[in-house]
């Protein structure tokens, strides 16, 4: 494409790296952070005989938060979801969102189970749908496998506000036996309802892993039936976590963060929403509040991490 020349959609072409052309590798890009960061494919274990699946997989991710964390002590993990980043599968499409978790929680075993990791406290971190993965691996493991989860603006339930009315979703899943692959779900463009610095839009969508097209018809049903799982189930829940949330979040509804908080089985629990801001609470925001964000979070890890003082 010619120097200047615009992306068909409006957009400016998709950037070489996801932080931008400067500087030129990843490794670079970690060491300018402080970090160190590794990349592979994990090979999700079968029970039958279909294809293997891969997941793109990196330690510290590519996320300024886990960045973050990791200048701050922490070890962190992450995997793409099939069909996502590049993991293996048609883009954006998850057709069994359990066995994606099971997928999941194999990789975060593995990396659980190595020798330099004996002994520490493990946590889930998921945002907006990240979120609700990790309640449903809470779901899907003995209570006391994990120390804690922090959940960002999480979809772990399609609010009634924004939920499509009866009866579409009946419609949606009978034609998704046919064609689930189908990019056919209208939706808002959710840079602009989730991010609100302008430049930071920009950089938004120039991420060169970005899947552009409409939702895939299978992977909504799919996200439907498990949200209304977990909606089911919040008085289940019983691990330690942190749940922050903005106000004016457009895509995933703050006050199901506050069903989830005032049903949990949790002893350890805490909320936080933040007045006016949006869904992207830890890249779209200015400066100030993600940094407000993060130090919550951060406070919230640690006081978990030191241990209690002996009489």
């Amino acid at each position: 494409m010619p120097a200047g020349e615009q992306h068909p959609e409006g957009r400016d072409a998709p950037a070489i790296n996801f932080w931008g052309e400067h500087p030129a590798t990843e490794a670079e890009f970690y060491a300018a952070h402080g970090v160190e960061g590794e990349s592979s494919y994990f090979s999700a274990p079968r029970a039958d005989e279909g294809p293997e699946r891969q997941l793109f997989t990196r330690a510290w991710t590519f996320q300024s938060t886990a960045v973050f964390l990791a200048r701050s002590g922490f070890a962190c993990f992450a995997a793409d979801l099939p069909g996502h980043g590049r993991s293996h599968g048609l883009r954006a499409f998850v057709p069994d969102l359990d066995a994606a978790v099971a997928d999941l929680l194999a990789f975060f075993r593995a990396v659980r189970a190595r020798e330099d990791h004996a002994g520490l406290r493990c946590f889930l971190f998921g945002e907006s749908m990240g979120g609700a993965i990790c309640l449903l691996i809470h779901l899907r493991t003995p209570p006391d496998e994990w120390a804690g989860a922090v959940l960002v603006a999480p979809m772990c339930k399609i609010s009634d506000r924004i939920r499509p009315p009866w009866p579409l979703p009946e419609i949606l899943t009978f034609v998704a036996r046919f064609a689930p692959t189908a990019p056919i779900v209208p939706t808002a463009d959710l840079i602009d309802k989730s991010v609100k610095v302008a430049a930071k839009r920009a950089v938004a969508a120039r991420n060169p892993v970005r899947y552009g097209g409409r939702p895939r018809l299978g992977t909504v049903v799919e996200l439907l039936r498990a949200t209304d799982e977990l909606g089911a189930r919040l008085g289940e829940i019983t691990v330690p976590f942190l749940v922050v949330h903005g106000s004016a979040d457009e895509v995933t509804d703050p006050d199901v963060s506050r069903a989830l908080y005032e049903a949990a089985a949790s002893k350890d629990k805490t909320i936080k929403i933040y007045d006016g801001m949006l869904h992207s609470l830890l890249f779209g925001e200015p400066e100030e509040n993600i940094q407000r964000v993060r130090g919550d979070i951060l406070a919230w890890l640690n006081e978990r991490c030191t241990p209690a003082a002996t009489p």
